[in-house]
């Protein structure tokens, strides 16, 4: 035994030829190659590629949780067990994304996605404000696709809300109907979503770390956003339109909304650094501490006014911007000061519209010839 280990000592000391050393270093790009494509991919490439048979995800039919690309490990099982999640996961992934170009579509970044199963691309590696923006939307979009799901009555393990009823509310009101299960909706998004950052296992303190906590906290902020805005919807029931009786329940809110109220978050987003008892702490200390409903990020964020393909960033070259307008839309910021072009374009709209008892509106098809500038 000694004799075999001594063997394998010098065995592994001898020194590699050329060849070797050339086969080495290309196993070792691969590897590295390999790495750096699993941790692209994103659960939110279910937004891009989406189920098309949800039939197909009965327990036992088909092992599909295995096909599914961008899932990790921890995400994979909760698959198999809630398979008739997965639809909807892919749904408020999208619903999430789609929200995002909404709110950005005026901005240098517009939450551009990318043909790859990262989504939104090298842009992500970045722990910016934007980034930050892009983990609570998507995680928002699954609670509310799941709550909805479950009060429709998709899903076998939830149903209609079973919410207190507020102190608030009337005596003479009913509390019931079925309300949008909000409550199921935050704890499975909670388990799915955060599932790929908590089986991670960096050293504490390091890059890896700390990006691992910045991204848990901004999906716990659009957890919360949906959460919290949620509220009571009542409905009348009485003779001829009277309100003798309201039953009320709870419903969420247009998820419009949580996209304006993650958006006024990713304004005013706080820089955070690791602390040495490896926990997120404020570079500026004059700012309030971040509470589980604020954006956090750890980058500053680059320019985005010209192509980059390291940083993932698309450039403005070619956006359409407003001329007249001194906010990010105008053509001066939207620019970068390179300059625009002008051209003329014809816009259709509906005009001269009518209405015509009982009871539609008709409506004429104007053209128009316009100005539009876009940058050079």
């Amino acid at each position: 035994m000694v004799a075999q280990g001594v063997m394998e000592t010098r065995t592994r000391r001898r020194p590699c030829s050329s060849a070797q050393q050339h086969l080495l270093l290309a196993v070792a790009l691969i590897a590295c190659s390999s790495q750096l494509l699993v941790d692209a991919n994103s659960w939110l490439s279910l937004a891009m590629n989406p189920i098309q048979r949800p039939e197909m995800y009965i327990i036992g039919a088909q092992p599909l949780c295995s096909q599914l690309t961008g899932l990790s490990q921890g995400q994979r099982k909760l698959c198999q067990l809630y398979q008739d999640h997965m639809v909807y996961i892919g749904e408020g992934a999208k619903t999430g994304i789609n929200e995002c170009q909404y709110q950005f579509r005026q901005r240098r970044w517009n939450c551009s996605t990318v043909d790859n199963a990262s989504v939104f691309g090298r842009v992500m590696q970045i722990g910016s404000r934007e980034t930050a923006f892009t983990y609570a939307i998507s995680a928002a979009g699954v609670v509310n696709a799941v709550s909805r799901a479950c009060r429709e009555g998709e899903l076998s393990t939830c149903g209609c809300s079973r919410a207190a009823r507020p102190r608030d509310l009337p005596r003479d009101w009913l509390w019931g109907g079925c309300g949008d299960n909000v409550n199921y909706g935050y704890r499975f998004a909670r388990e799915f979503v955060d599932a790929r950052e908590r089986e991670k296992n960096y050293p504490r303190g390091s890059i890896e770390h700390t990006r691992t906590l910045m991204n848990l906290q901004n999906n716990e902020a659009g957890r919360q956003s949906v959460y919290n805005l949620a509220n009571v919807a009542c409905k009348c029931h009485g003779v001829s339109g009277s309100c003798s009786l309201k039953t009320c329940w709870l419903q969420l809110a247009d998820f419009r909304r949580v996209g304006e109220f993650l958006k006024e978050k990713y304004d005013s987003a706080a820089a955070m650094r690791i602390g040495r008892k490896g926990k997120l702490e404020q570079v500026d200390k004059r700012f309030n501490v971040p509470t589980p409903e604020d954006l956090v990020y750890t980058d500053q964020s680059p320019d985005y006014c010209l192509k980059n393909d390291t940083t993932g960033s698309m450039g403005t070259l070619g956006r359409l911007c407003n001329k007249t307008s001194e906010g990010m839309d105008g053509c001066e910021l939207m620019c970068c000061g390179r300059g625009y072009d002008q051209f003329k374009t014809y816009k259709h709209e509906r005009c001269h519209c009518k209405f015509h008892w009982c009871c539609y509106v008709k409506c004429k098809r104007c053209t128009s010839l316009v100005d539009q500038f876009v940058c050079k």
